[in-house]
């Protein structure tokens, strides 16, 4: 693909800064940075260390561990928080950070056998006791020169085995210490660079990837992984950008040749009653119905800072410690129940339940799937026969309609389908007048079924609203129906003119309606609640002008039905096929 200029003509797009091309190139590893923060660094110097060091940060993930110190006349951790330690190279610890290094000031002469000291001491400490990333180990050293005896420091702590790579960085044009730093890093397989400008710092930093994938070449390492979420623009069919949460599969491929196998050249990187989940090995949230990663910001929609690293624990609350998230961080397979509070509304309301967790890894990946079912609920599926033609005959009521986001027929491959709302879709596919289109047959008949069902509710409301007469005091609106399949039925009982809550079940009350991920919140907290109860709901005003009037009571309820000798809620809580 031929990366495209901006407006001012700059190719700014490197596709070896994205995390699918560093993670497939690299494995995982632990770093400790090294700074040197002495007087003779101040000026331009200090800022291309700061920019190096950002670099260097960005080229890692979730599965990297890191930490950053800094030193003069002694050695100091730039978050004392960390001190001795590693941490996940997570978004949120990589931008803490970026800001502390943001905040370095110069002063002192540069002692940097007691900072390397430190770095080995804290690589060999989590290398003995398990912990890190259990793989490449090495130490990034950025300093405009090194004066003092340092192969003492090597001979004890990384030679002979040099276990420990030594990547070392040259600020600015002076080469009195270039020789220096070479030897530094040519005696414990690292990789030395010189960097004069900002403007050297990318290109000269992704030399250590390069270094690190060395091994997988040699051994024929060609893994593939799944990076961690991220946030990018995706081109749908109507070639229109959206922003999107993906995941991307990556492996590397390197040369084969025999001449530049054995010096591991790479080439590149190819690159209402239950809900299902997906996170990560590290813990945190891939797909959730309480995931909301984006936010607006005036007329454009921008991702969260930290919408790839919301960790299970935020949204599910275990009442115990954490067994949940540890047993699918492990990729267990089992089941755990426990009592939850389920918001809804934005918060403002909530649900106490009862729910059993059904969870498994998917193999090949570092992910796992978690299946979640209010206690009581998915025992039993209702299942009904009915023909097409008095389907269709109650499916074409005016004023019936299906969840235009669902998919009951596949509508934007072909051009000439994708003008038909799903509702002529179905009914192009039951009367045979477009024998190409592809529907869930499963979903159809449930929906037929429904609609013959339900049929009666339309004359009995009609009865009820020649009943009413203008002199009767102000009452019911509008009376409505929602089922399983998505299908949703509506009466007025007054004028349009009069109806007091006009965005209720139209487009712009999104909440009201079946969307592709949610169920209305009137039929939620109806088939959550006990048969026979009513659920009433206060709606306010929204906006400046009207602040706390209240505009509409809205009443609901779950009605049941009896199969085999049990009750099972009509409304139950169903994802369209194509969503399982």
């Amino acid at each position: 693909i031929k990366w495209k200029p901006d407006e001012n003509g700059v190719i700014a797009f490197d596709c070896r800064n994205r995390g699918w091309y560093i993670q497939a190139a690299t494995s995982p590893k632990d770093i400790v940075i090294l700074v040197d923060v002495s007087g003779s660094m101040k000026g331009l110097r200090m800022a291309i260390a700061k920019h190096t060091i950002t670099t260097i940060l960005d080229t890692l993930g979730e599965n990297d561990f890191v930490n950053i110190i800094a030193y003069n006349d002694y050695v100091h951790y730039i978050e004392p928080c960390f001190k001795g330690i590693l941490v996940q190279a997570d978004r949120d610890n990589r931008e803490h950070f970026k800001q502390l290094v943001d905040e370095l000031m110069v002063k002192g002469v540069g002692v940097v056998s007691q900072a390397l000291i430190e770095a080995f001491q804290i690589l060999n400490q989590f290398q003995e006791s398990r912990r890190g990333s259990l793989c490449n180990q090495a130490i990034m050293l950025i300093t405009d020169g090194a004066v003092e005896d340092y192969e003492p420091v090597f001979e004890k702590y990384n030679w002979p085995d040099r276990k420990v790579r030594v990547f070392t960085y040259l600020i600015g044009r002076e080469v009195t210490f270039a020789d220096r730093m070479k030897w530094i890093a040519c005696n414990n397989k690292g990789y030395y660079t010189q960097i004069s400008t900002l403007a050297d710092a990318q290109e000269n930093v992704m030399e250590y990837l390069h270094v690190l994938s060395r091994p997988m070449v040699i051994n024929h390492d060609h893994d593939i992984i799944w990076t961690e979420a991220y946030m990018d623009s995706r081109l749908f069919t109507s070639e229109a950008q959206s922003l999107v949460l993906l995941t991307t599969v990556a492996m590397p491929v390197f040369s084969k040749k025999n001449e530049t196998r054995s010096h591991g050249i790479l080439l590149g990187v190819l690159g209402v009653h239950g809900y299902a989940f997906l996170n990560t090995n590290n813990g945190y949230i891939l797909s959730h119905p309480d995931l909301r990663p984006l936010y607006r910001d005036g007329k454009k929609v921008r991702p969260k800072p930290n919408y790839n690293s919301v960790d299970l624990s935020e949204v599910e609350w275990e009442d115990q410690a954490e067994t949940l998230r540890t047993a699918m961080i492990n990729g267990e397979t089992g089941s755990h129940s426990m009592d939850v509070k389920v918001p809804l509304d934005k918060g403002k309301r909530v649900l106490f339940l009862t729910n059993d967790y059904f969870f498994t890894d998917i193999s090949d990946t570092p992910f796992s799937l978690g299946v979640v079912l209010t206690r009581g609920h998915g025992e039993y599926i209702l299942l009904g026969n009915t023909s097409v033609e008095e389907g269709l005959h109650d499916l074409l009521h005016p004023d019936l309609t299906l969840a235009s986001d669902w998919i009951y027929c596949i509508t934007d491959i072909d051009p000439d389908h994708r003008k038909l709302s799903q509702l002529e879709a179905v009914v192009r596919f039951l009367t045979g007048m477009d024998p190409g289109l592809e529907c869930d047959e499963e979903l159809i008949r449930e929906v037929l079924f429904d609609a013959v069902v339900t049929a009666p509710m339309e004359a009995y409301w009609t009865a009820l609203a020649l009943n009413i007469s203008e002199a009767t005091e102000p009452g019911v609106d509008v009376a409505f129906l929602g089922t399983r399949a998505g299908l949703l039925r509506r009466s007025l009982f007054v004028g349009s003119e009069k109806i007091s809550d006009r965005k209720f079940l139209t487009p712009e009350d999104e909440a009201s309606l079946f969307t592709m991920d949610h169920f209305p919140l009137w039929y939620r907290q109806a088939s959550e609640q006990p048969p026979g109860s009513f659920v009433f709901n206060l709606r306010w005003e929204e906006g400046p002008d009207s602040p706390g009037k209240p505009v509409a009571v809205r009443a609901s309820t779950a009605v049941t039905v009896t199969v085999d000798g049990k009750t099972a809620i009509a409304a139950g809580r169903r994802y369209p096929e194509p969503l399982r």
